[in-house]
């Protein structure tokens, strides 16, 4: 019996709640373990639907969820969305709910960072949220962060907020934004501090126990391989480490036991912000990828750039998240199609190369390479195994699973949870 690592496998927002509300059934665990509430999983179980950005997909399922170190915590939107998934009639409790004592905070000062930055870039825009994730990030690395074990501590708030301001402030008021207080922000952070501290534990000696005891853990990632910070598609990135290797540090146990890594990716390709994007499509077939598949950021409500299924991509993701296997989603949105693109490979300047350069500029200049398949007129909306699918759509599987060199353990045929074909079962490693 093995746990389960869920990653994105291209640029986030492939589905991945929907898979992991799936595999949340069969594990005792879920934990989130990077991140901020700049992503976002819906989740459609019978007629209710539900948004969450920080809180763990297994929540929905009834499971014991955990919020990881490797995670920056706004308090006030968590508590926001504890009170939201309440009124829809879910138990979110310090009994069903546990918050790493050691997870850095993102304050309203880092927010205002955020933006201010963001918009003193001008056309050269990288496309964050503006919710501060970065600058708590930042934070956590220069040793000024605080932490959710310091809001029990207001004497220890006294003086890292003083560290803190002095550094904020001063970037503050070189762009032109107004600076922060020390009072505001302490009596911020003492008014949320008796709605947080209840919620906080030793997340890593939970999951220790738990391993012990057999029980299975599900690690749930955020955004997706092409947006890590090392090895995405850099600045154009999120602020943390999204690859399968970063379940172990962002939640306190070792590389052994993140067990099986499936990595989700759609059956085409979408982009939320700025950055190269070689496979994307600006005609009539883009904007039908864009309405049959919804494609509108569950955080920023953003439209989302769409483009053919790139393997070149994936591949990479695959070979670099350590992915054993993929969930293959939204395979409905391409029914009806006279025929389908996969890039399987690009070329720079004319010359072929076999992956999307690390240079920013030159990752912008990529063209892809196209393999042209036929469509097929059948559905697949709804399909749960193999014998439900037309051929064509087989075998446009069957090529990416080739292209990409990872086997199709789950594929998923519509936002309802049991509209999943499942060839290889995760937990059984």
């Amino acid at each position: 019996m093995s746990n389960v690592t869920v990653i994105g496998a291209q640029w986030g927002d492939e589905g991945k709640g929907k898979i992991v509300d799936w595999l949340a059934s069969r594990a005792d665990i879920v934990v989130r373990f990077q991140g901020g509430h700049n992503a976002g999983h819906t989740l459609v179980v019978g007629n209710q639907t539900y948004k969450l950005s920080l809180l763990p997909s297994g929540l929905v399922r009834g499971k014991t969820g955990l919020i990881g170190n490797g995670v920056v915590i706004d308090p006030q939107a968590l508590l926001a969305e504890i009170e939201r998934v309440r009124a829809q009639g879910l138990d979110v409790s310090p009994a069903s709910l546990r918050i790493a004592e050691n997870a850095t905070l993102i304050l309203p000062v880092h927010g205002a960072i955020d933006r201010a930055r963001e918009l003193a870039r001008g056309e050269r825009k990288i496309g964050t949220t503006g919710r501060g994730i970065g600058p708590a990030y930042e934070d956590k690395v220069a040793r000024r962060a605080i932490r959710v074990c310091d809001l029990a501590e207001p004497e220890t708030l006294d003086w890292k907020l003083d560290e803190l301001l002095l550094h904020h402030n001063t970037l503050l008021q070189g762009l032109g934004a107004p600076p922060f207080t020390k009072q505001e922000l302490m009596d911020w952070l003492l008014d949320l501090a008796p709605r947080i501290l209840p919620f906080a534990a030793r997340v890593w000696e939970l999951l220790d126990e738990a391993r012990r005891a057999g029980r299975r853990i599900l690690f749930e990632g955020a955004q997706a391989v092409m947006l890590d910070v090392d090895h995405g598609t850099y600045p154009f990135v999120t602020s943390s480490n999204t690859v399968a290797a970063n379940a172990g540090t962002g939640s306190g146990v070792g590389p052994a036991a993140i067990g099986f890594v499936l990595g989700i990716a759609k059956a085409y390709c979408t982009r939320v912000g700025a950055g190269p994007f070689p496979t994307e499509l600006f005609d009539e077939t883009g904007r039908l990828l864009g309405e049959r598949g919804h494609e509108f950021g569950t955080v920023t409500g953003r439209p989302r750039r769409c483009g053919w299924f790139d393997a070149v991509l994936v591949r990479s993701a695959v070979r670099v998240g350590g992915v054993d296997g993929l969930a293959l989603t939204k395979l409905d949105v391409l029914d009806g199609l006279d025929e389908i693109r996969i890039c399987t490979g690009y070329t720079l300047d004319g010359v072929t190369v076999r992956h999307l350069p690390a240079a920013p500029a030159a990752s912008l200049r990529v063209q892809p390479v196209f393999e042209t398949m036929p469509g097929w007129k059948e559905t697949t909306r709804g399909a749960r195994s193999y014998a439900d699918l037309p051929a064509q759509a087989i075998k446009y599987v069957r090529r990416i699973e080739e292209l990409v060199e990872a086997p199709v353990t789950l594929l998923s045929t519509s936002p309802e949870r049991d509209d999943t074909i499942l060839v290889r079962d995760p937990f059984e490693g």
